[in-house]
């Protein structure tokens, strides 16, 4: 009798159960059927397609921009009006500030053919501006520094500057960071917050002074005599000698060296051209007029050997 109702509690679990998973799927079956595929998958290719010709109508934009802006500021570069390095800073800062809008624009085209409420996140980004300021303290004083930098012309694109204990050419100029360019070539990005004191060297003529030594029973009329007839060689080859040259006379230059100095002043970049010009022009009178010159101060007799 045990047994027979063992059986028929078996049976009642089964039966049960075959019930409740028909249930189950019978409920599966008519959420899959009530899938809308046709419509997903419209949305799906519809979206793609949307992303892609977005995705190809920015690039375009980008490219066409960026060759407009660079058209019209070529042309201004070419007009004697405006300085070159102002020209490239300002080209500079549009490329900058068109590609962050095209950007913006982009994100925001791909959000909204995503169906992310672009506005509703704008609107809350506000209720988590206090949270952030701290972190964007940075951020903004780079753009409030750069624009003062631009402001004031501190520096424009290819002038030689030394920025702390960085030197080299203005390479860049951002809304965020500055990019100088050292003379062995190595690339510096320096955030403009961290700009606080700038020598800009391309401002202004270039100092050029010669320092010729002399023994002191050397005859100075005749050292004199020898400069000005190379000056009146070599000045009317140099257009960009802006003042001199001036022959300062002699200078001592401590521990008991003598120097005969000549100045001139020329246009910012020609300083080392002149200066090497000129020094090789006046050795090469020297030794034709037979006026003989201090050899190096350095003591190099330890480098010999030794007797034994």
């Amino acid at each position: 009798m045990s047994i027979k109702l063992i059986l028929a509690a078996q049976n009642s679990i089964t039966e049960n159960s075959l019930q409740t998973i028909k249930k189950n799927t019978n409920v599966f079956q008519r959420l899959w059927a009530g899938i809308d595929w046709d419509q997903i998958v419209s949305k799906v290719i519809v979206a793609t397609l949307t992303i892609i010709a977005l995705t190809v109508l920015f690039f375009i934009l980008n490219k066409v921009g960026k060759r407009i802006i660079n058209h019209v500021f070529d042309r201004y570069a070419k007009n004697e009006k405006f300085s070159v390095n102002r020209v490239g800073t300002i080209r500079s800062l549009i490329n900058n500030l068109y590609t962050y809008l095209l950007i913006f624009f982009y994100v925001y085209a791909i959000l909204s053919t995503l169906g992310v409420p672009v506005g509703t996140l704008i609107a809350g980004a506000g209720i988590l501006s206090l949270a952030i300021g701290l972190g964007a303290q940075g951020f903004v004083n780079d753009l409030v520094t750069g624009l003062f930098i631009l402001v004031e012309q501190q520096f424009d694109v290819g002038d030689v500057v030394k920025i702390g204990t960085i030197t080299g050419t203005i390479h860049a100029i951002g809304l965020r960071t500055t990019q100088v360019k050292s003379f062995d070539g190595t690339l510096n990005f320096i955030p403009n917050r961290n700009i606080t004191i700038v020598s800009n060297k391309s401002r202004g003529n270039r100092q050029v002074l010669l320092n010729i030594r002399i023994y002191p029973q050397t005859d100075i009329s005749q050292l004199k005599k020898i400069i000005e007839q190379v000056n009146q060689k070599l000045v009317p080859r140099f257009d960009t000698i802006r003042q001199g040259p001036d022959l300062l006379g002699v200078n001592d230059l401590g521990h008991g060296e003598l120097a005969y100095q000549v100045q001139m002043y020329t246009i910012n970049g020609d300083e080392l051209t002149v200066q090497r010009e000129f020094l090789a022009a006046y050795l090469a009178a020297f030794k034709t007029n037979q006026i003989d010159l201090p050899q190096t101060p350095l003591d190099l007799n330890f480098l010999a050997p030794k007797p034994n």
